[in-house]
């Protein structure tokens, strides 16, 4: 999966920042567990990366830097939001049908 450069930074970011990460984590699993599919979770995950990049470019570096520069103008999180449910999301089982064969999703 590639990232664009801003999605790079905040995964940089919140790498070496290990209450961040920590923080990221949490929210991930949570978010995953009650989000309907995995889509709706990354839909979802990607707003809430989108909220704490604008609420950090008023304080941290280098997200201060990057507003100065390039101004606020939505930047898209979402192969950032995929990643992070693929790294950090807990797995969820796959359902078998009564015969133990398992279940296609589009039968």
């Amino acid at each position: 999966m590639s990232l664009n450069r801003t999605e790079q930074m905040v995964f940089d970011y919140v790498q070496q920042h290990l209450d961040e990460k920590r923080h990221w984590q949490d929210k991930v699993c949570k978010m995953s567990a009650r989000a309907r599919d995995p889509h709706a979770a990354a839909i979802e995950l990607e707003g809430d990366l989108w909220r704490y990049f604008e609420e950090r470019s008023a304080v941290a570096s280098p997200f201060r830097e990057i507003a100065q520069r390039e101004g606020l103008r939505r930047i898209s999180l979402r192969n950032l939001a995929e990643y992070l449910l693929r790294l950090w999301a807990p797995v969820k089982a796959k359902q078998k049908s009564t015969d133990g064969t398992p279940l296609l999703p589009y039968a």
